[in-house]
């Protein structure tokens, strides 16, 4: 029996640009406002979608959020014992996170270690007045007891799939959001 890898497109550019707006337009109207507010994407996919909600954000907002980026890579649970050489990209918080109302932004919410390091990594920065998660896609689960307050798609799947999500800023020829599941045949 071979494993085929098995693709089905769940979001393609359009629709991840719709989702951002609407997500921008959320965060904003969940904080009351867009003071003290700042968006932290998770390296590496958060990142840039973090940086098109602060765009957004200004557009719909004439407001300017600031932006930072967090590394999660040494507060992982797996660091060393999953990672055999782990690769530490770079943090960067241009901005005072004491007393900052935080959105966590990440490509994909699963079992919730990623966010659970994010929050750890955070702190060691300062004690933010409040933290709020932000994903594009909740594809369910859970290991820990995180869920997000802003979710873009929410998506049942399976153990045996993964959802990548596709970005130009990362090297993808067009944005999409891909379910990829493994097929005995």
């Amino acid at each position: 029996m071979n494993d085929l890898l098995m693709k089905k497109t769940l979001m393609n550019a359009g629709a991840i640009q719709r989702t951002l707006d609407r997500m921008a337009f959320e965060i904003v109207e969940r904080q009351g406002g867009a003071e003290q507010l700042a968006l932290v994407g998770i390296h590496t996919a958060g990142v840039p979608l973090a940086r098109r909600l602060q765009k957004r954000i200004a557009s719909q907002h004439n407001v300017d959020v600031q932006v930072g980026m967090i590394d999660i890579t040494l507060y992982r649970d797996d660091a060393f014992t999953g990672l055999p050489h782990p690769i530490v990209g770079r943090t960067e918080l241009p901005f005072e996170v004491t007393g900052q109302r935080i959105i966590v932004i990440d490509d994909v919410l699963y079992t919730g270690r990623t966010i659970r390091a994010a929050l750890d990594a955070l702190m060691d920065f300062g004690r933010p007045q409040c933290i709020q998660l932000a994903v594009l896609v909740d594809r369910g689960h859970r290991e820990l007891p995180i869920q997000a307050d802003i979710t873009g798609y929410q998506v049942q799947t399976d153990v045996n799939q993964s959802v990548q999500v596709q970005l130009i800023e990362e090297g993808a020829d067009e944005d999409a959001v891909i379910l990829r599941e493994k097929r005995n045949s």
